[in-house]
């Protein structure tokens, strides 16, 4: 009966990643076109900003310019481990803004290693500011649990994805289907189809691109409201 469920789980992540591979395409051709450009530019400013506030922040100047190295190891010679350690190193040494991002930049590595449980430490430390990076954030934390099996404080974490998202149309929908993917495997069936009606009433556009119905329809009929 475990084997059986077990399948279940994986069949179902299979089919929501395969609902979102082409967002993921999209998204994959353009940060090639503007990723590097930024990232240079990233750099500069972070090296300008520590020598700036240097002289009256010794901290903030040693925790911009060691992150900003673990950046440059990163994106220029692609060692994610020698910028791993760089980023957990600075997260773990200052408590400023440089230390902030460092923690999410530790945890992005991490959760790619599948090292979940670290990821989940340095997420919890990060301050998910910014209506972008702070949902997207929550949704790596929600990630983690999935994968460590944690399906409550997984749904928590995307809730506050969600509420930190607000109406943004391009990422709430994307972090209301996660939630809705671990309410199935949770066999909560009608939460799960009220989520995606819910989604569907506000986002119609995305739910037809993306074949909200089929879901909508399976999940009531499992919940035996059909």
């Amino acid at each position: 009966m475990a084997k059986k469920q077990k399948g279940s789980v994986r069949t179902s992540l299979e089919e929501f990643n395969e609902s979102l591979s082409s967002i993921e395409q999209k998204i994959e051709g353009n940060k090639k076109l503007i990723y590097w450009p930024l990232a240079i530019i990233l750099v500069i400013l972070l090296i300008a900003v520590a020598y700036i506030y240097g002289f009256r922040n010794p901290n903030l100047k040693h925790a911009t310019e060691d992150i900003s190295k673990a950046d440059m190891e990163l994106m220029f010679n692609g060692n994610d481990s020698l910028a791993l350690q760089s980023y957990q190193n600075v997260a773990n040494k200052y408590s400023n803004k440089p230390a902030n991002r460092a923690n999410l930049n530790a945890a992005i590595l991490l959760y790619q290693k599948g090292k979940y449980e670290e990821a989940v430490k340095y997420l919890n430390n990060f301050d998910p500011k910014g209506n972008i990076v702070g949902p997207a954030s929550q949704s790596l934390l929600g990630d983690c649990y999935v994968n460590l099996k944690q399906l409550d404080k997984a749904v928590a974490a995307f809730d506050k994805a969600i509420s930190l998202s607000g109406d943004n149309a391009d990422y709430t929908p994307l972090f209301i289907l996660k939630k809705a993917v671990v309410l199935h495997e949770q066999k909560q069936y009608s939460q799960e189809a009220a989520l995606y009606q819910g989604l569907k009433d506000k986002y119609p556009a995305y739910a037809a691109q993306h074949g909200i119905d089929k879901y909508i329809e399976r999940a009531k009929v499992l919940a035996g409201e059909k």
